[in-house]
């Protein structure tokens, strides 16, 4: 596969844009080649210079990059958006609207009525389209979703799901903390700053992995640390479609955690469980029988997980890798695209549009229910019509 010409928006210093970029480069698969890193000049320039981007193929802004990368010969093939939550909407529709792919970072945008709006333009034209919930493309995930999907586990009773850290359990926002501040700003960051920031994850992990959509909510959403003006802790309980249970609690506040997140399924038949800071291990538990723990790299897996794994059995792989999983696969769909054939079906396992505007849309269903004292509010596709 050549590499693609690529094109970032955002991820300047102190972003995860360096993140995306050594995603993007652990297969080899892109070259970037233009962007506009920073609203500040000085910054872009700056950034620019460190990653070897030529002066004629950065920006002031995304309108100006995709009106000029669209009229180049060789033009960007596609583009990563890691800006702030409220441009990333207007940023998509600039390179959609000259059909230029997009990977965008989460959540898709700050209201379900934008992100509804963008998704209805994504399948207009048909635009190959992935949003970085990168944390189902690790390999045990992946394996965690084959077993629910072929039945392993029976049918799904009940789902608990965490995203906990502590890294905000102290008023960072006031100790200069400028990436947590914007977050916390509503007109920016969204409705609800716990659950757009790693809420979400957790939101998508769990319909990922288990195949079951929300039918509604019951949150309580709150503010834990004095002085601070956006919430950062939710509880939520969850009604699944098909009558499933479970629970969602998201926190930024849980002391003396780095990365907790998360997930038990439990069926009929067998549970599974699985915690990122451990990501190469899946727990798997029947009644009555022996306890297995199945780990990334074992030959018995499924391949929508061998699909996932770049190193040799007992040699653990971690978060870039998985971020890299989503780069790998989209570069997959873009090369069947040019070359006019059918992707690889398994590369087809990154978030998608769709997978945004139900994000968007749990999140608002979590924070009208918190306001109305827990009371049960409708969070699936029921709500798209009433969103648009």
């Amino acid at each position: 596969m050549s590499r693609l010409r690529w094109g970032m928006v955002g991820g300047g210093p102190n972003s995860i844009g360096r993140t995306h970029r050594l995603a993007a480069a652990l297969d080899g698969h892109y070259q970037l080649v233009a962007g506009v890193f920073s609203r500040d000049a000085g910054k872009n320039a700056a950034m620019a210079k460190e990653l070897g981007i030529a002066e004629d193929r950065l920006y002031p802004t995304f309108e100006a990059m995709a009106a000029a990368e669209a009229k180049r010969v060789d033009g960007i093939e596609c583009v990563s958006i890691i800006t702030p939550n409220s441009t990333h909407v207007p940023a998509c529709f600039a390179f959609l609207g000259h059909d230029i792919p997009v990977i965008c970072d989460k959540p898709l945008g700050i209201s379900s009525s934008e992100t509804i709006h963008l998704m209805r333009e994504v399948e207009r034209r048909g635009v190959p389209f992935a949003l970085t919930h990168n944390y189902s493309a690790y390999t045990m995930v992946r394996e965690a979703q084959h077993l629910v999907r072929s039945g392993r586990l029976g049918k799904i009773r009940v789902v608990q799901v965490e995203y906990a850290l502590g890294s905000r359990s102290s008023l960072v926002e006031a100790q200069g903390d400028a990436r947590f501040a914007w977050r916390a700003n509503p007109a920016i960051g969204g409705p609800s700053t716990v659950l757009g920031d790693i809420g979400t994850h957790a939101h998508h992990l769990m319909r990922a992995v288990t195949g079951l959509e929300l039918e509604a909510v019951s949150a309580d959403l709150g503010t834990m640390v004095p002085g601070r003006k956006a919430d950062d802790n939710a509880n939520i309980n969850l009604r699944f479609v098909g009558g499933a249970r479970g629970q969602l609690w998201a926190s930024m506040v849980a002391c003396g955690i780095g990365q907790g997140l998360n997930i038990r399924v439990f069926g009929e038949q067998a549970s599974l469980e699985w915690h990122q800071e451990h990501p190469n291990e899946l727990h798997l538990r029947f009644e009555n029988q022996p306890n297995q723990v199945l780990r990334r790299g074992d030959p018995w897996l499924s391949d929508q997980a061998k699909r996932a794994v770049r190193t040799n059995r007992g040699q653990p792989e971690g978060y870039v890798s998985a971020f890299a999983t989503v780069y790998r696969d989209f570069a997959e769909v873009l090369a069947a695209r040019k070359a006019g054939r059918a992707p690889d079906p398994l590369a087809n396992s990154f978030a998608s549009a769709r997978d945004g505007v139900l994000g968007m849309i749990f999140i608002e269903a979590a924070v009208e229910s918190s306001r109305r004292n827990g009371a049960w509010v409708e969070a699936g596709d029921q709500r798209l019509g009433a969103a648009a």
